[in-house]
């Protein structure tokens, strides 16, 4: 079963209202008898991850942010910028996913899960899509696997899995070693901070397929859960709390956009950027957050319902895809500190509240669903980089909404 969210106008006042120039927040049989993946969050209403490129198998159907809500968007308002604008078409995202599932029907979550005997193994694949552009023109290379990894990694632990290990495949034209040891240490960094083992990985040199100096990467994540392990929000009830965990900026989603924005703001990488203390291309660059430890810390102390990743789709997208149907989200406005380089963004962009919301993290990296008790547990438990927020709650109805 597929449901579309769709965004009230007080979460648009709400985000518009929260974004600040504030400073930084700082062993089983295998049993191969039963070849499919079993996907418990078949509920998806996210269709692209805002990374720059489709990854339509992690989702199934495009949120109807202003049909559901009647809504203006930029689009129709004929002003400001949006993902389509810096060409990323959704709706070509779409189609293809419609495609997908007729194909694949079971195909959906943040990860995949496989039986074996009383486990499910847990898979997720993605890559960083256009933030490459930005390593290749401001030289940082060495924070860039960490990306790679942290983007499959945290998918999977939504449904609770502790990852076992990673692979990665580096393509390039011609292969410049010095390059690509630096990309592969940001893995193996990676691959530390989720207490899980680079496997093995595929480095293809293709002649004239890439530009002179540049690459791509692709990365691929396994973990395991016990079957009555599993993490999929059927519990999830009305009352429960929102726990939002920091993010360190824009991670890897949306730089399509960010890199549109940057053109026409007229700013260099190296400029500072307005209200904070680091340049602009130090901020876009920073390493996105890896959650395994902490998330799965938290999950060992019990009563974790629900987990949503915020990549692509943002917070209208991806929190209701971890709820059963018929319940929604209400945000607490001014909650959590919205970092300064989502506010650059959005004014040098001239972009809507709406397109925000569906394509950038605005701070927040994973939001956990528990209920109140947790809830407690958890913002006494959380301090400094391991910090957390209570920015909502669960309530009737489908769709993000705001509570001051």
């Amino acid at each position: 079963m597929t449901t579309t969210c769709g965004v009230k106008l007080e979460l648009s006042q709400c985000f518009s209202n929260t974004v600040k120039p504030l400073s930084k927040i700082c062993n089983s049989n295998l049993n191969l008898s039963l070849p499919k993946y079993v996907c418990f969050q078949e509920k998806i209403g996210a269709s692209l991850m805002a990374s720059g490129h489709l990854c339509a198998r992690n989702s199934r159907k495009n949120s109807a942010i202003s049909s559901m809500s009647g809504i203006q968007t930029t689009e129709d308002k004929g002003k400001g910028l949006t993902y389509k604008d810096a060409g990323v078409d959704i709706d070509a995202g779409s189609e293809l996913v419609k495609r997908i599932a007729k194909m694949a029907p079971g195909i959906g979550g943040f990860g995949g899960l496989f039986p074996l005997g009383n486990s499910y193994l847990v898979a997720g694949t993605d890559g960083v899509g256009t933030k490459l552009k930005l390593a290749f023109e401001t030289g940082i290379h060495d924070t860039i696997g960490i990306d790679l990894v942290a983007m499959s990694v945290n998918d999977i632990i939504t449904s609770g899995a502790k990852p076992l290990f990673f692979l990665d495949y580096f393509a390039t034209s011609h292969l410049d070693v010095d390059l690509a040891e630096k990309v592969i240490k940001g893995i193996v960094d990676g691959c530390q901070q989720s207490d899980c083992v680079l496997l093995g990985g595929e480095t293809a040199e293709m002649p004239d397929f890439y530009a002179d100096g540049e690459y791509d990467l692709s990365g691929f994540a396994v973990g395991i859960v016990e079957k009555d392990s599993v993490i999929d929000g059927k519990n999830i009830t009305v009352g429960d709390v929102l726990i939002g965990l920091p993010s360190s900026g824009v991670h890897s989603n949306g730089f399509s956009l960010v890199r549109r924005v940057i053109k026409e703001s007229g700013l260099s990488l190296k400029d500072k950027l307005p209200g904070d203390s680091v340049t602009l291309g130090e901020a876009l660059m920073a390493p996105t957050v890896i959650y395994v430890k902490q998330v799965l810390d938290i999950i060992k102390k019990g009563r974790v319902k629900g987990i949503a990743h915020i990549t692509g789709g943002g917070f209208t997208d991806n929190i209701p895809r971890v709820f059963p149907k018929g319940l929604g989200a209400a945000i607490y406005k001014d909650s959590w500190n919205v970092l300064p380089v989502f506010k650059w963004i959005q004014e040098a962009g001239e972009i809507e509240d709406v397109e925000m919301m569906r394509t950038f993290n605005m701070g927040i990296g994973m939001v956990l669903v528990v209920d109140k008790e947790a809830a407690i547990r958890i913002l006494d438990d959380t301090n400094g980089a391991c910090s957390a927020y209570r920015i909502g709650e669960v309530v009737t109805g489908e769709g993000v909404s705001c509570l001051s």
